[in-house]
């Protein structure tokens, strides 16, 4: 009985890892790079590499707007800290979409379009949800891999009876095979509870979708009377008519805040500006030294200045948020975010190994019997791993290259850089399954300069060289960004020239 257990585990964890590999480690690279979104986002919008201050005025940053927003019914202004010193401001554009700009807070004036998604307008997104959105089809996807990759966690442990022993006896220069496995035993290992805590985690902020009947059965279907208890969400229609003067928005920050004992806003939104019952919100920043990120929020009378509405999140949604804090990790804590980091990457070097293994495990069999599986999945491990590294890479580089005014086949600039992510990452399978001997290889030398190029071009595009960015504080994050690019180029190097081929395996 427990040989077919361990069997059944076994399997378990091998195809699942198998089917769902190329998924999870796109999904734990791109949040691996979103712990340090923002400070990306200032590499790759020069303009917004401000010092921190406070915003100055949202009555004259609203003033300076309106000839942006134009007659957009709704507009809202997302406010400064420390790792993003500009203001965002975003608006309904024409088409329903929110588009979004960057303003100095001490003078309430816009910055240049940055002409880019920047890193949380794109590597965040795809990490949860592949930019793919039809039929919340993306979020699906990676909530089905988030569950398999619990259930790589608990069968892992269960099939390696010996996992912590071996975790203690790491063997450099065995054979590939037992290298590849003692590797994965490591991080494994090392990354459990993060790793699993991370991805129930992850699987828990969007509870609505992936277990709709933890509201559906207590609220009886009726989403509008959930959403307002538990988020405090107050809307109100359009009436049509013309409105009053709106009053200060000002006012309603610093009374938002003084209720709040001192707690800043992260938010202010304003619905229907220039109509009767227009109305705004405001919601207090998680930015702080709480884990917990709070849902407490107020809605005023847009032309009265009124109390519409007030919310604080309840017992049970408090316990809710901590769960997301600790997965968005907003909270002001530099070395855990470190860390988170570091989890991050050992959980994209176990999702590696477990394809590794399985083609070292199966490279000679499949060879003898003519069976084309380790060709098919050697490719699929190359474009997942090694590709989607460079594609990200290449993105980078888009961003320094494009012309501010770049546009080609119906794209903006900011599309065109996603255009590169996609194309490159494309041609890494295409590669790989071309040249699966020397694929390997071939692309950790472009790694290598694509993250050499990126930091080059920065300097070059900007005048913020690395040496200039580490003399200055406020351009830290920029600095931060080209010497994590160059660590990336030097172990891109190292791992190319280890994989040297074999006399036997040359390509002809």
């Amino acid at each position: 009985m427990e040989k077919t257990f361990r069997d059944s585990m076994q399997w378990l964890h091998t195809w699942a890892g198998l089917c769902l590999g190329t998924v999870l480690f796109a999904v734990f690279w791109m949040g691996t790079l979103s712990v340090f979104d923002r400070e990306i986002d200032r590499w790759m919008m020069p303009a917004t590499r401000l010092a921190p201050a406070p915003l100055q005025s949202v009555d004259l940053l609203a003033q300076n707007l309106q000839p942006v927003i134009g007659a957009s019914p709704q507009w809202l202004v997302l406010f400064p800290g420390e790792r993003e010193p500009a203001a965002r401001v975003g608006y309904r554009g024409a088409r329903g979409s929110m588009m979004y700009r960057h303003a100095d807070p001490v003078t309430a004036i816009l910055l240049p379009d940055a002409g880019t998604l920047g890193a949380s307008g794109f590597l965040y997104p795809f990490h949860y949800n592949l930019h793919i959105k039809a039929w919340s089809l993306g979020l699906w996807i990676v909530g089905l891999a988030g569950m398999a990759m619990m259930a790589l966690c608990v069968s892992g442990v269960i099939i390696h009876r010996k996992i912590f022993v071996d975790f203690f006896t790491f063997r450099a220069r065995n054979k590939p095979r037992r290298l590849i496995l003692d590797l994965h035993n490591v991080t494994g290992v090392l990354g459990l509870p993060f790793h699993f805590a991370i991805t129930f985690s992850g699987l828990a902020i969007f509870f609505t979708l992936y277990f709709p009947g933890v509201w559906e059965t207590p609220y009886r279907g009726d989403r509008a009377a959930f959403v307002q208890e538990t988020y405090g969400i107050h809307a109100r229609p359009r009436l049509g008519q013309p409105a009053p003067p709106m009053q200060s928005l000002d006012a309603m920050v610093a009374e938002a805040t003084r209720t709040w004992g001192g707690g800043s806003p992260q938010l202010l939104r304003v619905f229907h500006p220039g109509d009767a019952n227009a109305y705004v919100e405001v919601r207090r920043s998680f930015v702080d030294d709480r884990v917990t990120m709070p849902v407490d929020a107020f809605y005023f009378d847009a032309a009265t200045g009124a109390v519409l509405s007030s919310h604080s999140a309840t017992p049970v949604m408090k316990v809710h948020r901590f769960i997301s804090g600790f997965h968005f990790i907003q909270f002001d804590h530099w070395s855990l975010r470190w860390v988170y980091f570091g989890l991050g990457l050992l959980g994209c070097v176990l999702i590696a190994t477990g394809f590794l293994f399985w083609l070292e495990s199966r490279r000679k069999r499949h060879a003898q019997q003519g069976l084309a599986g380790v060709r098919l999945v050697e490719g699929l491990t190359i474009g997942s791993v090694s590709g989607i590294v460079g594609a990200t890479l290449a993105f980078f580089v888009a961003n320094k290259l494009l012309p501010p005014t770049a546009s080609a086949a119906g794209l903006g600039r900011a599309d065109l850089e996603v255009a590169v992510f996609y194309v490159v990452w494309l041609a890494s399978f295409v590669h790989a399954w071309a040249r699966p001997r020397a694929a390997w290889r071939e692309q950790c030398w472009a790694l290598a300069a694509l993250a050499v190029a990126a930091v080059a071009l920065n300097g070059l595009m900007t005048g913020d060289s690395l040496w200039r960015s580490l003399a200055y504080r406020q351009l830290w994050p920029v600095a931060g960004m080209d010497l994590l690019l160059l660590l990336a180029a030097v172990a891109a190097i190292w791992t190319a020239r280890k994989l040297r081929p074999h006399p036997a395996r040359r390509e002809t």
